[in-house]
């Protein structure tokens, strides 16, 4: 098995694992650091780069977008529609190059990332199944 397969294959098992709460946190750090990538390269002319992160940015919006629950609480549709006008201004900013749009963008998901994380480390912690657990070692060497 090449490098690059082995890769994407652990990146998918590791995602299958992580409890959602996790999965949530971890796209919103990805996220913000698509958007801080995004920024630089645009601001440096790198327009490979540029449409590589904020293609990712776009893409885990829309997945967090397909994912909510709006019906769950009280701002969920709020949240759908920031996700949706961040995904158009996105869009703006990359046909005008105005990485300056992109760093807005930026600062209205950090604070988001943030309240995620809190709001995950205050959950209780979830042990690992006892089978699970039995199985762990083997899998690992598999």
């Amino acid at each position: 098995m090449s490098y690059g397969l082995a890769k994407a294959r652990y990146t998918s098992d590791a995602a299958e694992t992580v409890p959602p709460s996790r999965l949530l946190t971890m796209l919103y750090d990805r996220l913000v650091s698509d958007l801080l990538l995004a920024e630089e390269a645009m601001q440096h002319g790198r327009h490979q780069v540029t449409g590589e992160r904020l293609g990712s940015a776009q893409a885990i919006l829309l997945e967090l977008h397909a994912s909510l629950d709006v019906s769950a609480w009280p701002g969920g549709e709020a949240l759908d529609q920031l996700y949706l006008w961040i995904i158009a201004e996105l869009m703006r900013a990359r046909m005008a190059g105005d990485p300056t749009k992109v760093a807005e963008c930026r600062r209205l998901v950090e604070p988001l990332r943030d309240a995620w994380h809190e709001a995950v480390s205050a959950l209780p912690a979830t042990p690992i199944p006892a089978v699970a657990a039995a199985t762990a070692p083997t899998a690992a060497l598999r």
